[in-house]
């Protein structure tokens, strides 16, 4: 069914919508998102009633980042059984709908096998949604939870590498609550540098193509009181030759079983910049990001982005001509390259934060031993 919208109150206000939430008006239940899309100009929720719509969503970015994919996708999960549509269907379109983001799947199989399981059980399909329904909202709790774990994790090794505060932290595309069931990965770290006094600046790559650091970290950054400045991103090198950056922190994707880590195109050069320079890389990801079945960054898919999203440029108001609804850049005709994501290999990262550990140096053998020890809490 076609998505609908929702206009938020009033403007010029920081907003009190959620990223992501289930809600059941009358005519039956709903997922309701926050549009990143129309952000930083508005803040329009996007209403799916089924699969479907929330596979478009994901795959136009409406809804984004790895660990709210894998909440949205186990809501998917839920949203189809609860409206009585093939839930088998929904769940395989649900986890192809970005290949790259891990959790995107793994939340839509947490969700599938506890419907799969009550239906086994009981054979009461209403029952089985009920289940789905439970197992998305427990993930979604335990992203929160991880979420301020992190935030905490991170901010202990940043004062361990960096003594004496005055932190000046550079970060790539956007990790905040957008992404999040909670206060996000290494956006919720420099949040929890500036509550602690401890944040002098937070460095906005402006994350081309898509602009998700100057449209959504920006927009967080100054919700939340935040001092920060945008750059260009190939800015990040002069920026880093001024010794104005103290760390890196980004978010991830995927992270391969030999620490290799995918994450928004562009976070690779920042990487060999920080080796360069002398700075700290830090990845910050929840445990569900670390995907063991994937060998090394060589075996993880990376997402082709369509070519407009590159020769075009989207503007507000703004006439559009171009094939994909923006205003073209570049002769009409040209080729673009436009991965959604690069891989940076695990020698180049200083340390990968997570919920239940911290892993630095970075070896195949240390995130193997946090992944099992883990795993084997979460079974006990």
């Amino acid at each position: 069914m076609a998505d609908q919208y929702a206009q938020s109150g009033e403007d010029n206000r920081p907003t009190e919508i959620p990223a992501i939430r289930w809600d059941e008006p009358p005519e039956g239940p709903v997922l309701v998102l926050l549009d990143q899309t129309r952000l930083p100009a508005e803040e329009v929720e996007l209403v799916c009633t089924d699969a479907p719509a929330l596979v478009e969503a994901i795959r136009s970015l409406a809804v984004r980042g790895a660990p709210l994919l894998g909440i949205a996708g186990a809501y998917g999960v839920a949203l189809a059984a609860a409206r009585g549509f093939d839930v088998d269907d929904a769940a395989n379109a649900l986890a192809g709908a970005r290949p790259t983001a891990v959790n995107l799947a793994v939340g839509v199989r947490r969700a599938h096998a506890a419907y799969r399981a009550e239906l086994v059980r009981s054979g009461d399909a209403g029952e089985a949604a009920v289940a789905a329904l439970a197992a998305a909202r427990a993930l979604h709790r335990e992203d929160a939870e991880a979420s301020a774990r992190m935030a905490e994790r991170g901010l202990a090794l940043l004062d361990e590498l960096l003594p004496g505060g005055g932190h000046r932290i550079l970060t790539h595309c956007n990790t905040g609550s957008l992404v999040s069931g909670g206060e996000g990965t290494a956006f919720a770290v420099a949040l929890a540098a500036q509550r602690a006094g401890r944040l002098r600046r937070l460095w906005v790559d402006e994350t081309r193509p898509l602009l998700q650091g100057a449209r959504l970290t920006a927009y967080e950054a100054a919700r939340t009181g935040m001092a920060y400045t945008l750059l260009t991103d190939n800015a990040a090198g002069s920026l880093f030759a001024a010794g104005e950056v103290d760390a890196v922190l980004i978010g991830a994707d995927r992270i391969a079983a030999d620490g290799s880590v995918a994450n928004k195109v562009g976070s690779y050069p920042l990487a060999v910049l920080a080796r360069y320079h002398h700075v700290p890389f830090i990845v910050v990801a929840p445990l569900t990001t670390v995907d063991p079945d994937t060998p090394d960054g060589a075996a993880i898919e990376v997402e082709q982005r369509p070519g407009h999203e590159v020769t075009e440029v989207a503007v507000p108001q703004a006439p559009t001509t171009g094939a994909g609804g923006g205003v073209p850049v570049a002769p009409l005709g040209t080729q673009a390259y436009n991965p959604a994501f690069d891989v940076t290999p695990p020698e180049l990262v200083t340390a990968i934060v997570t919920e239940e550990g911290t892993v630095s140096p970075v070896t195949a053998e240390a995130l193997a031993e946090l992944y099992g020890r883990a795993r084997q809490v979460t079974i006990g």
